[in-house]
């Protein structure tokens, strides 16, 4: 067989498999028409022209700049976000900086309120849109930087030199299909894929079809440098090196299970492409009887920790339940109550929840001591349980003393309501709020969830990649 026969049977790439026509349908519903980008674009335009003129009245040195996924091109049809960026001179008083960057939020956004990150913004909504007024340093590089804010205009140079119309397109539809899957945002909740990760990806991948079929092969650790500058090591199934910043990977908030979640849906889709993937599914609440189907098919012990959710934005909750719920289980497994499954949820009340594969255990524990020859250890081990009258032994067990002494709780439920759930490690507000008032729930009493938390529960019992 000649080498054109052999090229000419090797199948088409740019043959319709279905991949296309689908891409073609979410490409038409999610790019914003004319229409849409006109309204947006009267409205940043006017806010940024108010902005400027308050930024240089107190700061003639002062610049405003919009930033973000409608400055670039990559919004999506529906998506309302305008980021308007001050900045002043990096000279300025970090002080007289935020307190300027307030007095120009509030003459954008007369009617805005005050927000806080690494520093106070003014966050509004103008004719439909959201809008925050940011205030930044003015630098030369993205490594001069003296909060994360600072890098965003960076991103903003970087990119718009690089995305074009089409790029531009796929960077739409690949954030629309994370959306779909769950894995789209860089919050402390989602720990999914940033606006800005999702659009470095598409550039350095060269668009979503083939950030697709290169995800779907992934070996973690996964690295890319699009600069070729990095200078840290990191440790995250995902590292794509920040183009501006050398020391920082983009990528760092992305759980492992978001990786792997769009490697399981880029396989999922390129095999079988459907529309139904770019849409967001939220779970259906579940009912009494099907928690109770649940309880009875699994043969588990669902426990929960249940108590007034502090006060906090979520980016600050997430972290402090997710130590929680980390700490309560490794505390209810060293005391041998098997944990098989945990999750932690939050609104006006907040969950720790954790299944159990062992809910009760005897009332003694086996311990066992060093090895008879080690005679120091082994004689102060069995010196210090000779006379326990409650404990089993000493006796010998192959080389080693061992001894059977009372177990401290034999019910998950005597530790959780004890003050000893205070020894494990537990988020600083969370542990105030436990000191407070909590309840503990076990078995079918976690039934009492339900009003609250039935599609966190659905999600729960009924798991979906």
């Amino acid at each position: 067989m000649s080498e054109e026969d052999a090229e000419s049977d090797d199948p088409d790439p740019t043959s319709d498999d279905g991949f296309e026509s689908v891409v073609a349908t979410i490409h038409e519903r999610i790019e914003p028409d004319a229409d849409e980008r006109e309204r947006l674009r009267a409205v940043a335009d006017r806010l940024v022209a108010r902005a400027e003129a308050a930024a240089t009245d107190r700061c003639p040195d002062a610049d405003v700049i919009q930033v973000g996924s409608t400055a670039r091109n990559t919004w999506i049809s529906g998506d309302r976000d305008i980021d308007i960026f001050v900045r002043f001179p990096p000279d300025l008083e970090r002080e007289r900086l935020e307190r300027y960057g307030l007095e120009v939020g509030h003459a954008t956004l007369p009617d805005g309120h005050e927000e806080y990150a690494e520093h106070p913004y003014v966050k509004g909504t103008v004719e439909g849109f959201d809008i925050d007024v940011v205030p930044c340093f003015r630098l030369e590089s993205a490594t001069e930087i003296r909060s994360a804010v600072d890098r965003t205009p960076f991103h903003t140079q970087y990119l718009e030199a690089r995305l074009d119309d089409d790029l531009a397109a796929d960077v739409r539809l690949t954030k629309q299909f994370l959306k779909g899957i769950g894995a789209y945002g860089s919050d402390l909740r989602t720990r999914g894929f940033s606006g800005y990760l999702t659009e470095l990806l598409v550039v350095e991948y060269g668009g979503f079809r083939n950030l697709l079929e290169a995800a779907a092969n992934w070996h973690p650790q996964v690295e890319l440098d699009p600069e070729d500058h990095g200078q840290e090591t990191f440790h995250d199934p995902l590292v794509v090196i920040d183009p501006t910043d050398p020391e920082r990977n983009v990528a760092a908030v992305c759980s492992p299970e978001n990786v792997a979640r769009l490697q399981h849906y880029a396989r999922s889709f390129l095999e079988t492409p459907r529309a139904e993937v770019f849409e967001p599914t939220a779970p259906e609440p579940l009912t009494e009887s099907e928690l109770h189907e649940h309880l009875e098919r699994r043969g588990t012990t669902p426990v929960a920790v249940r108590f007034e959710a502090p006060d906090l934005v979520e980016d600050q909750l997430y972290p402090q339940l997710q130590k929680s719920v980390d700490g309560i289980a490794t505390g209810l497994d060293d005391r041998g109550f098997d944990v098989f499954r945990a999750t932690t949820m939050a609104d006006d009340t907040a969950v720790i929840f954790v299944e159990l594969a062992v809910s009760e255990r005897p009332a003694v524990e086996a311990h066992r001591g060093p090895p008879i020859h080690v005679r120091s250890h082994a004689e102060g081990f069995y010196d210090a349980y000779a006379d326990d009258p409650e404990a089993y032994g000493p006796f010998i067990a192959g080389d080693r003393y061992v001894t059977e002494r009372p177990r401290e709780f034999t019910t998950a439920r005597e530790f959780l309501e004890s003050n000893r759930l205070f020894d494990v490690g537990l988020g600083a507000h969370v542990e105030t709020a436990l000191a407070d008032e909590y309840e503990v729930l076990v078995g079918e009493e976690i039934t009492a969830l339900l009003e609250e938390f039935g599609p966190e529960l659905g999600r729960y019992f009924e798991p979906r990649p």
